[in-house]
Formats: C-alpha cells, structure tokens, sequence
C-alpha cells in the first residue's frame, strides 16, 4: 500500500508540474518580478493597394464562367479593395490603415484628421474631447442587395476609445459616404460595387468568404 500511495504522489506531482509549466505566464513573474508577457498577435494587417489588386482578382476569377464557387480573402484584402478601391471611404490623408475578422465581422481602422468627420457637428460634444488626429475604427459585415451592389453595414464606430452612439452612425456614416446613395442602402451601410455573379457573403475565421451565384447576369 506505501508503495501504491508514493506512485500517485509521484503521479500527482508530474501533473501539478506539467499545469504549472502550462500556466507558467500567470505566476512567474511574480517570483522573477519580471513583468508578465502578453502576446503581440492581434489579426490585424495593413491596407495596401497589392492587398486590393489580390482582392480584385479573386473576385474577377469568381466571376468567370469556369471560375471557382467561393473563394476566401483575408481581412487586407476585402478591406483594400473596398475602402481604397471601390467605396473611397478612408480619406487620401489618413494612414495606418489596417483590417482585421473579429468574430462575425470585418474591422477597418485609420488614423485620419477629426475635422474632415466633426465639420457638420455630428460628433457634438465627443469632437472636443479629440485631438486633430484620432483612430477611427468601423466595424460590420457585408450583404448583398443585387447583382451588382452590396453594402457594408456598420454595426459600431470608434474614435480614439469613445464608441460612437448608434443614433449617431447613420449621420456618420453618410458623411464618410462619396457621392450618390444608391436605392435601398440602409441608413448605417456604406454602398459597394460588386461583381453580379456575387450571390452572398459570409465572415467567420479571420477569413471573407464569397459565394458565386449561378443566376446572376453577366
């Protein structure tokens, strides 16, 4: 029986071991007074125009006859092509844009100039808390309407750390918006062109899924 009772403590003790390695970030810094380190990883990737011109092809591949189903683009690609190439939403003299898939929705974000978005007072009181250049953050997913157009529904927008009321994001959003609206693009989406075999698409996975419908008119 002693020797049964030392063979799971030994047992024991490897597993403690084992958990304690695994977990090593939670308490060694405290014995080592090191601080603790946290992962950099955080999905998200810069706007480019090569990162457009990749998400242009997959969709035109999409299109063709002889062309896959679906096809996934990553976050920098969907997110260049359509807010650099299609929408224009991000403004010429914004930088750091970046993209990234975070659950069910794709992120775009951009330093850009407060008063190219406060100038009509859609801010109100938000826009003297900011400073002449802030990080602004959009957050939604896409839907198509038609062959042909689609939009991008803005679920959430962020300056600096203040979240934009919802009440607010329509006003905002059709200040971010060029030119004419087409018909029946909700209040809070911005319009985007797409090819009309484009038949639906999903975000899930860090990846933009896009579906070809066969229906559509060339």
């Amino acid at each position: 029986m002693g020797c049964i009772a030392r063979l799971g403590c030994l047992i024991l003790l490897v597993c403690l071991a084992i958990g304690a390695w695994f977990t090593r970030d939670r308490w060694l810094h405290v014995i080592t007074g090191k601080p603790a380190v946290t992962s950099t990883a955080s999905g998200w990737e810069a706007l480019t125009p090569e990162a457009g011109s990749a998400g242009k092809r997959k969709l035109d591949d999409l299109a063709k006859p002889s062309g896959p189903v679906f096809t996934n683009l990553s976050a920098t690609e969907v997110a260049s092509y359509v807010f650099q190439t299609v929408a224009h939403t991000i403004p010429a003299t914004a930088d750091s844009a970046e993209a990234a898939v975070i659950g069910d929705a794709l992120f775009v974000r951009a330093v850009v100039p407060v008063r190219e978005i406060a100038g009509t007072g859609v801010l109100g009181p938000l826009a003297g808390l900011l400073n002449d250049r802030e990080r602004l953050q959009l957050g939604g997913t896409f839907r198509v309407l038609r062959p042909g157009m689609s939009e991008f529904e803005v679920r959430e927008i962020k300056l600096r750390d203040f979240k934009v009321p919802a009440g607010a994001i329509p006003r905002l959003v059709r200040q971010l918006s060029k030119g004419e609206r087409p018909e029946g693009i909700s209040p809070n989406a911005l319009p985007v062109t797409t090819p009309r075999t484009l038949g639906d698409v999903r975000i899930a996975n860090g990846h933009v899924t896009v579906y070809k419908t066969t229906g559509a008119a060339q």
